[in-house]
This record gives structure tokens, sequence and C-alpha cells, in this order.
């Protein structure tokens, strides 16, 4: 998996901050950037972060290119709605020599890897003799499976991408669609460390689980080793 922030808002953090500011200033948006110090910016960034006032991050946005992805993820990704999305096509990009994921349950099993290799190799002979009886490959791509490579370009603001780590940086979510969240999130904190310093799973930021009684358990340890650490002072 590739994951590659090719595109971003200049000064993200400038730029939230110009906008939470905005709303209480007499002064135009431009003059309030032009005139803004780095430590009022990280000041203003700190405290929407730690008072969840989300509405002034969305002013900025982040592109990815992703790479190296299932079929199986890309259909995860996309229920994300508020967001932009353009993947490559299968009707017009022959799958002839399809690369494709592996789980790593399977790739720990030898007897299911094998099954799964040979899967495999068959959809992808089947594809190619479709296409030579003359089958168009956006109908002979029918039978390619879930696991096929593919690559996605994906943009998003900075809120939907705080609630997408929310949800996909979770130990309940799916393994591909988990490491992807972990390593989007990476690129982020790269050009904007205190917009996302609070980004991942409810458990860590919120203190509180969604999943309800499928939880994994993690908020009750969290607990506790925060209750180990204040006793311990």
């Amino acid at each position: 998996m590739k994951v590659t922030l090719c595109g971003y808002t200049p000064q993200p953090e400038k730029t939230v901050a110009m906008a939470a500011r905005l709303c209480y200033s007499p002064i135009g948006a431009a003059e309030l950037a032009e005139n803004m110090t780095d430590k009022q910016v990280t000041n203003l960034v700190n405290k929407i972060a730690d008072l969840g006032h989300l509405s002034t991050i969305e002013h900025v946005s982040f592109t990815f290119a992703i790479e190296g992805v299932s079929r199986v993820l890309s259909h995860q990704l996309v229920r994300h709605r508020i967001a932009s999305y353009s993947q490559q096509s299968q009707r017009y990009v022959k799958e002839h020599d399809f690369e494709y994921i592996i789980p790593p349950s399977i790739a720990a099993n030898d007897l299911a890897l094998k099954r799964y290799e040979t899967l495999m190799n068959t959809i992808r002979e089947t594809y190619n003799e479709l296409v030579e009886l003359g089958v168009h490959q956006e109908d002979a791509r029918y039978v390619l499976a879930n696991g096929t490579e593919t690559k996605i370009v994906v943009t998003m603001n900075a809120r939907s991408l705080m609630h997408f780590f929310q949800l996909r940086c979770c130990s309940r979510a799916q393994w591909e669609i988990r490491q992807l969240a972990y390593l989007m999130r990476d690129e982020v904190r790269k050009v904007a460390p205190l917009l996302f310093k609070k980004a991942g799973p409810a458990c860590e930021t919120d203190d509180y689980c969604s999943e309800g009684n499928m939880t994994c358990g993690r908020l009750e340890k969290l607990r506790a080793n925060h209750l180990n650490e204040i006793h311990s002072l």
C-alpha cells in the first residue's frame, strides 16, 4: 500500500485560525490572515482541537494518491460521502495482468494461500480468454475479484478526515482500511500537526466507544492506565 499526500490547502492551520478568528472580528479575512502571528495561529488551532469546534476546519482540504489497495477497501472508502473520488477504471484499463491484495490471515496459512493464488490465476486466465473471445473488457471485468488491486485519488476536507480517522483508526475497522487510515493520518500530520493532534479513534480522543457491545475493550484499558498514572503521581 502506498499513500502520497499530493496536494493540500496552503498554510492549512493558518487558514483554519483565520476562519475561526473572523467569526469574532470586525475586520476582513484577508487582513486577519496578514496580521496573524504564528503564536496566535498555534493558540487558536489548539483551542479549536481541544473544544471540538470543527466547522472552521472544513475550509482546508487534502488530496491523496492511493495505490496498492483492493476493491474491498475502495467499496468501504466511498461510504465516506463528503469527499471526492477518482478511481482507476476497470472499464477502460486492461486487467490482463492484474495484481491482487492478499489478506494477512490468508498469507499466514499455506493451504489458504495456495487456494487463493490458484483462484486468482484462474480468474486472470478467464478474463483473458473472454477478451480473446471478443468480449469487451467492460463485460469481462465481471469475473474480477474484490481482491483486485486498484488506485484511487481522494480529497477530503479536514472535518471529514477527522471523522474518517475516528471510525477507521479503530481496531474494529477492517485491517486494510485501518492501515490506510493510519498512513493518511501520518501524511496530514506532517503538514498540519496541530490540526490533527487529536485525530484517531474515540477511545483515544474522547473517552468513549461507539461500538457498544462489540467494543474491543481498549477504552477500559486506557482508563485503567490513566488511573494508574494518577495514583503513581
